[in-house]
């Protein structure tokens, strides 16, 4: 029985891989920037839309390419103005991308991976495991279809959080991949420092990306002051355990001078005490530059913890002010609309299975 390999996406290349692509296949050098303006300038849906190439060159992309698709099986939109997205892929899996609206522009949050193995036990995303990587062009994908949706009303996407669904640094290379295409002058044009790149702390992928020597930000989920209590949350600290993370994190603002931002979600008598708040800040105290945002964690039908109380909230904020440890409190979004991430996709799965 003959099988047909699969087409990688057009969204799948960098601009270097392009110029590659049309050097490989004897086309001139400039039809690389070409290509690469018809999908994030213009922003074309079909090869035949690219009307100022060769027709040759069109069926040779036609024949090489497939464009992603992006189903769209459900859109929830809070009051706040928070859209939140259900996308069904190619394979029937689907995932969740969500644009959010602030005073400074529109932040889009993508997702990396369907489905996620890290298991954090107040995650939503983790539901049903890691099914697969998401390619370059799915992730890259998101944000065209968010700046489509924008480009209707004269808006631009002005801020990307990979924050989504999955573990972006167990996907890095078509992270990396994606991060070059946002950032590039002739890609989508986004500054580097308007991306935030969230990790449940991969050890060895933060000093790759510390390397990397980019203006991304970089934000670790941490949710607990040490050890034992973090492993009871978060398994993959039975992989690389807390002193490993502290000592990437002093490599990465060594080598980048940038700060890191620890996102410490609030678990109702969990994690929420004066002593964690203590423990945390002692902690952090040798990392120069350091940033908590706490976040008070989204109640998630499958798991049993509760919100922290907003005194108690306002309690570790001070705790940590007071050791000089910079905190913020992060605004609510899409609280009306199953906000946590990965719940809108578990219904869609729970259904399914129906």
């Amino acid at each position: 029985m003959e099988t047909t390999e699969k087409k990688p996406f057009v969204y799948d290349l960098s601009l270097e891989q392009w110029q590659e692509w049309v050097k490989q296949n004897g086309e001139s050098a400039f039809r690389a920037g070409q290509i690469f303006d018809w999908l994030y300038v213009k922003r074309v849906s079909s090869f035949e839309e690219m009307s100022n190439l060769p027709k040759a060159l069109r069926e040779k992309l036609l024949a090489a390419f497939s464009f992603v698709t992006l189903k769209e099986v459900a859109k929830q939109q809070s009051q706040d103005g928070t859209v939140k997205f259900l996308f069904e892929l190619e394979d029937k899996n689907a995932i969740e991308t969500v644009i959010m609206k602030h005073s400074y522009g529109n932040s889009v949050c993508v997702t990396t991976q369907v489905g996620c193995r890290i298991g954090c036990t107040f995650c939503a995303s983790t539901l049903g495991g890691l099914k697969r990587n998401l390619a370059p062009g799915e992730i890259i994908a998101q944000v065209v279809k968010a700046q489509t949706l924008l480009d209707a009303t004269d808006e631009r996407v002005s801020s990307i959080v990979i924050m989504g669904i999955g573990e972006p640094f167990e996907n890095y290379d078509a992270v990396m991949t994606f991060l070059n295409v946002m950032i590039h002058p002739k890609g989508l044009n986004i500054g580097q420092r308007h991306i935030t790149v969230s990790t449940s702390g991969i050890v060895p992928n933060i000093y790759r990306f510390a390397d990397e020597a980019t203006q991304i930000n970089l934000a670790i989920s941490i949710h607990a002051p040490n050890d034992q209590l973090r492993s009871k949350l978060m398994p993959v600290n039975r992989r690389f355990p807390f002193a490993d993370l502290i000592e990437a994190c002093k490599y990465y603002v060594a080598k980048t001078g940038r700060r890191i931002t620890f996102e410490y979600a609030l678990m109702g008598g969990v994690n929420d005490q004066a002593e964690h708040a203590e423990e945390l800040a002692q902690v952090l105290k040798g990392l120069p530059l350091s940033h908590v945002n706490l976040i008070p964690v989204n109640f998630v039908m499958e798991r049993n913890f509760v919100r922290t109380s907003r005194d108690d909230i306002f309690a570790f904020q001070r705790i940590l002010e007071k050791h000089k440890i910079n905190a913020t409190i992060r605004r609510e979004q899409g609280s009306d609309i199953a906000a946590a991430c990965g719940q809108l996709r578990a219904k869609h799965m729970e259904a399914s299975a129906r």
